[in-house]
């Protein structure tokens, strides 16, 4: 019984990767007549989610600053990929991985959220953006983070 679960989870694990790997590129004015407030909420991720998101390695967070923004200060369990280079650059997204995008408030982080869902990637926006999560990121916080994220590595 033991070995069946164990495959089935196996198989389901490999066919769910295979279907995130086929990304389902989406028209504009399709998503647009398809909002609903279903789709509001998947939309948005909390700075709390968000740091759960990445301890258990099922997203990678996106900093969509300009790079000269990104050297001045950041979250270097982030990627920098600015907005204006994101369609050069969709080759470094992972498939298989739910995309976060972040900027300090949360404007650049959402067109980028929209760019990437009409391509097919599975993404949502930092709705209280990276100022919240410095700010969140401190002292006890800081360093329960980090031994989370250094875990399996």
């Amino acid at each position: 019984m033991k070995k069946t679960i164990v495959l089935m989870l196996t198989l389901t694990s490999l066919v769910s990767s295979l279907i995130a790997s086929e990304l389902k590129p989406l028209n504009l004015e399709e998503y647009v007549k398809s909002f609903d407030l279903k789709e509001r909420t998947k939309m948005k991720v909390k700075t709390a989610e968000m740091l759960v998101l990445l301890e258990s390695k099922e997203a990678v967070l996106i900093d969509i600053r300009f790079k000269e923004e990104y050297e001045v200060w950041n979250m270097p369990f982030s990627k920098n990929i600015p907005l204006n280079e994101l369609p050069n650059r969709l080759d470094e997204l992972p498939k298989d991985k739910l995309i976060i995008t972040a900027c300090p408030h949360n404007d650049r982080a959402n067109i980028a959220r929209i760019y990437l869902k009409t391509k097919g990637y599975n993404v949502r926006y930092l709705s209280d953006g990276l100022l919240k999560v410095a700010d969140f990121l401190r002292g006890d916080n800081a360093v329960e983070f980090l031994q989370e994220l250094k875990k399996d590595n």
